[in-house]
């Protein structure tokens, strides 16, 4: 058992930023001192390479120095939890899941868990926490790790002689469960090497530890005699809380006695799969019918009524505060909220029953409101919420982007009131379109122009509020960036934007929902459109003075940087169409105001990519990035899953937080052209393959 330390020891794990001075991201590390500019100094762990129990305990290395801003603050138990998870995408990774993190911290012997093994998701018992390695100095920080015994697919325990247990790191285990109506035996004995055994595992959640207003969850007390318990019968939605704190949902499909118990017992049929659950089976005798891993019994008296569809809470409850991951506590207030910031981001708005939640039809609508509003401010730059508190359409839009941005959720109802309000009964019974309701949205709610002012061949300018890319298929390569996509779409259309846009809503070449033009295309994280402003000056593609002619027949010319568009001055026009492959092409004048001096630099105009929707099968979803990280990506879809059936059911939001897209995207233009989508994680495949729009904001418009 390693010394108690002083309260003041701070440990941290590194979650943004670039590698500097020794730490970089998932890197955990120990503060000595802070300077002056907010930076913390200290040394760097080295952790588990394998998720194996033996050699040395963590050694720090060499001191390194790190923001602040670019960091999460750790218990110490916390960072010896995340020192044995192998892998700094891991560590990150189990981060972004506060509730599932907190539970992992308060495990006790006995309690149920799910982990991951080679055989497959298999449930098991917290025996013991374990120390791993060997302090070689003093300095030197214990590894933290789960031994594991597993739970046989009936629910007992395994009999077979004593063996040495598994230990799992923080990263193995899936899922904390309600372990009530699981049977207990004694801890297997292990003589693992360089592994010693914690007798007590410390419960986080216990510790005294002050807590600000903005860290804290305002959470019920069920305190059965408070209050008469109440009333819950078959089709209750129901919620179970285990020892460790975490909390299932689901709904009551059957009550009574199970054979061998005394007291009655309640068969609940659970959100999502949970493995070690059943099918409605318990003991070997089926009580209901139902998914398989989705059935869960407990003593009735351990289920409560599902706090998300309590409309009110008793007064007489007694509200206490609880550790979280700096998850804010929400108090309805006259202001409008602000954007989620990129500090607050994961804790607030990753998780299930997150985000916006879907109802008949309507991902189209929650997936495009959840990527202008949750932790964007470019419409609250450019179209401030309306001062009329009065017009209902209004207040139920102040009402979903208040409660998203605070809450973190919106249910159904809000989403449903507003869609009615939009005035058009389509929008209310069918799948539609994102640039249908963006337009609705722009002109009857925010009542504002256009935001694209768009010049057309004949120098006639309309307006637009998002952008349809038109090309033909020859004109692109196989691959194309959303950059070749635009400039190529805007030079054969002859159209060039009258003003900067402050949001630009590019929607990707495609018709209906199943046809695709391209099988991928790769995401432009900055969109240059300097090129294609009207009479404004352009350099020359060449020599960089200033541009007189652009060639729409250049751009895919592989000896000419392909995709690019080719402007260029008198001279190099003349000279690059005196190449034979290049003799018919038909050059074109560029407008440029009178004023601008041959000679004088030309500044480039760019937009920053905010926002994508994609589109599966008729399924919008959604990605967003939080924060300038390049990792700081989220992943939503409001209807991630399903309880109950078509007509009593409920769909479940989740968001997910997604850095391997920044990973990915971080790579050369290139690499990117290369790489095939069946060799990219998850999410980062489906948002190459299913990109439908893309969503970029003036950066210049939010300053």
């Amino acid at each position: 058992m390693e010394p108690s330390r002083g309260v003041n020891e701070r440990f941290f794990i590194v979650i943004r930023g670039k590698s500097r001075k020794g730490f970089s991201r998932g890197c955990i590390g120990r503060v000595e001192a802070e300077t002056q500019r907010g930076e913390f100094v200290g040394p760097l762990y080295a952790g588990s390479s394998g998720g194996g129990g033996g050699g040395s305990a963590g050694g720090p290395k060499t001191g390194g120095m790190v923001r602040r801003e670019d960091t999460y603050p750790l218990t110490r138990h916390q960072a010896q939890l995340l020192l044995f998870v192998p892998g700094a995408s891991k560590r990150l990774e189990l981060l972004c899941n506060p509730q599932l993190f907190s539970a992992i911290c308060e495990l006790s012997p006995d309690d149920l868990v799910v982990v991951k093994h080679k055989r497959g998701h298999l449930p098991g018992l917290v025996r013991n926490l374990m120390q791993i390695g060997r302090k070689e100095h003093r300095e030197d920080l214990y590894m933290l790790g789960f031994e594991v015994e597993f739970v046989d697919c009936d629910n007992n325990l395994s009999s077979k002689k004593p063996a040495p247990l598994p230990i799992f790191s923080a990263a193995d285990i899936i899922q904390v469960v309600p372990s009530s109506h699981w049977s207990n035996s004694k801890c297997a004995s292990t003589n693992r090497k360089a592994v010693t055994r914690i007798n007590s595992m410390p419960n986080i959640g216990s510790r005294t530890r002050q807590v600000t207003e903005n860290q804290t969850v305002r959470t019920v007390s069920h305190n059965p005699s408070a209050r008469e318990a109440p009333v819950l019968e078959v089709g209750s939605l129901v919620e179970v809380v285990s020892n460790t704190g975490i909390t299932v949902y689901g709904v009551i499909r059957w009550l009574g006695v199970p054979t061998g118990k005394t007291e009655e017992w309640a068969g609940i049929e659970l959100d999502y799969e949970v493995n070690g659950c059943s099918d409605g089976q318990y003991r070997g005798q089926q009580y209901f019918i139902c998914k398989g891993s989705r059935a869960l019994f407990v003593p009735i008296t351990k289920c409560s009524p599902d706090s998300r569809f309590v409309s009110s809470v008793p007064e007489e409850e007694t509200l206490h505060l609880k550790e979280t991951l700096s998850v804010p506590s929400f108090e309805e207030c006259d202001e409008d909220a602000a954007p989620v910031s990129e500090s607050e981001a994961l804790s607030l708005l990753v998780g299930r029953m997150k985000g916006i939640q879907g109802h008949f039809n309507s991902c189209y609508l929650d997936a495009t409101l959840f990527s202008l509003f949750s932790t964007s401010a470019t419409l609250d730059s450019i179209c401030p919420m309306p001062a009329d508190k009065d017009k209902p359409i209004t207040c139920s839009l102040r009402t979903i982007v208040n409660s998203l941005r605070r809450r973190g959720f919106v249910p159904a109802e809000s989403v449903m009131n507003f869609r009615k309000q939009l005035g058009c009964d389509t929008f209310q019974t069918e799948e539609k379109d994102p640039e249908e309701f963006i337009t609705v949205l722009f002109q009857k709610v925010f009542c504002i122009e256009p935001l694209l002012k768009l010049r057309s061949k004949r120098e006639s300018t309309h307006g637009a509020y998002t952008l349809q890319i038109f090309l033909e298929k020859e004109q692109m390569g196989q691959v194309p960036t959303v950059q070749q996509l635009l400039d190529t779409s805007c030079l054969s259309g002859d159209l060039k934007f009258e003003t900067m846009p402050s949001c630009l809503i590019v929607q990707m070449p495609r018709f209906g929902n199943k046809y695709k033009m391209f099988s991928h295309i790769i995401p432009s994280l900055t969109l240059d459109i300097t090129d294609l402003l009207y009479n404004a000056p352009r350099e020359c593609f060449i020599c960089g003075h200033l541009a007189e002619y652009e060639c729409l027949q250049c751009l895919p010319d592989r000896k000419l940087q392909p995709g690019r568009i080719k402007q260029y001055c008198a001279t190099c026009n003349t000279q690059v169409h005196t190449h034979p492959t290049r003799q018919d092409h038909s050059p074109s004048a560029v407008a440029v105001a009178a004023d601008v001096a041959v000679d004088s630099p030309v500044p480039r105009r760019t937009m920053q990519l905010f926002a994508v929707l994609c589109i599966q099968t008729s399924h919008y979803v959604s990605f967003v990035k939080y924060g300038p990280d390049p990792g700081s990506w989220l992943f939503f879809d409001s209807m991630a899953d399903r309880h109950g059936n078509d007509q009593s059911g409920y769909n479940i939001p989740e968001i997910r937080a997604c850095p391997e897209l920044g990973d990915f995207l971080c790579r050369p233009e290139e690499e990117l052209a290369r790489a095939h989508p069946s060799q990219a994680p998850e999410l980062v495949r489906r948002l190459l393959c299913d990109s439908y729009m893309f969503l970029y904001q003036n950066p210049t418009t939010l300053l």
